[in-house]
């Protein structure tokens, strides 16, 4: 079928999907919102998991029809659905969003991405996600605390907060550790040291892993590889993606550095880091192994 009549038909499906998933959600979120009793709201929120689980196969299987037997997924078999991790990808397309969900749909638990502030006004989405308990965060860069010393530390409370919301079900915590999408413009920008990443901001998966501690049974390192060049939401929708290839790996959080205070303890900042930036060197030489065997 021609690009031109799928990308119409399948924009409609998506925003039919979209529409009759999130309306329950909306009504369901509300009411636990509404309710106090912990073992309602406790079941609700199970519902409204499932609801949001049943979106995502049906958006899976609108990409399996616009991209069909162009998936290769390696790793991951010893994930299981009853369990806390800690999902880390690099990122390069708003599809890797659709890509992940897609490999990961009810095989861990629910991916919640730490959202910006801003996106809650999103029509609709932002509602949702609201609904799924997605963490909104602001980020405070050094600027804004020298400007403001009373911030400092901020980023950190309102992360434990976030994650103290995971502890009643299983949850997978979702982090682009990059900070952005990889664009050839950012890349060069920063002198890069990796040849096909952008660098990784540590501070955001530290904060995480000490709001969560013992609770996270691991990290699952994911790295997604399109050889035929970065897909567009639009390339996915018009049926134009080719092949992808996630790699997932498990890796253990080192016990050292689950605790410690990233902000203000040099030594726990350069340990994070060394940890983070031997990921992303691995990371790196993988993507181009997996591209080199894909020509």
């Amino acid at each position: 079928m021609q690009s031109v009549l799928l990308l119409p038909l399948s924009t409609t499906i998506l925003c039919v999907s979209t529409l009759i998933h999130v309306l329950p959600l909306f009504a369901l979120a509300l009411m636990k919102l509404a309710i106090p009793i912990d073992r309602v709201r406790g079941r609700l929120g199970t519902a409204l998991i499932s609801i949001a689980e049943n979106w995502i196969a049906v958006n899976s299987r609108l990409i399996d029809w616009l991209a069909p037997g162009n998936w290769q997924v390696i790793g991951g078999e010893k994930l299981r659905y009853q369990g806390w991790y800690l999902v880390a990808c690099n990122h390069q397309s708003w599809v890797d969003i659709p890509v992940l969900q897609k490999v990961f749909n009810r095989r861990i638990p629910f991916l919640k991405f730490f959202l910006k502030q801003q996106l809650i006004w999103v029509p609709v989405l932002g509602l949702a996600w609201w609904a799924l308990d997605f963490p909104f965060m602001r980020r405070y860069s050094r600027a804004d605390i020298a400007r403001d010393p009373g911030k400092r530390g901020k980023d950190r409370e309102v992360t434990k907060r976030a994650c103290a919301r995971f502890a009643t079900l299983p949850v997978s915590v979702m982090n682009f550790v990059e900070g952005t999408r990889r664009t050839d413009a950012k890349h060069t920008a920063q002198s890069p040291e990796f040849r096909h990443l952008l660098k990784p901001k540590a501070g955001g998966t530290a904060f995480v892993i000490d709001a969560m501690g013992d609770m996270l049974q691991s990290l699952v390192d994911v790295t997604i590889v399109y050889p035929d060049g970065t897909p567009s939401m639009l390339s996915l929708l018009s049926g134009k993606m080719r092949r992808v290839i996630v790699h997932i790996r498990e890796r253990e959080i080192p016990p050292d550095l689950k605790s410690g205070d990233y902000e203000q303890d040099e030594q726990f900042r350069r340990r994070f880091q060394q940890w983070i930036n031997q990921i992303w060197v691995e990371k790196d030489a993988l993507i181009e192994r997996l591209q080199s065997s894909a020509v």
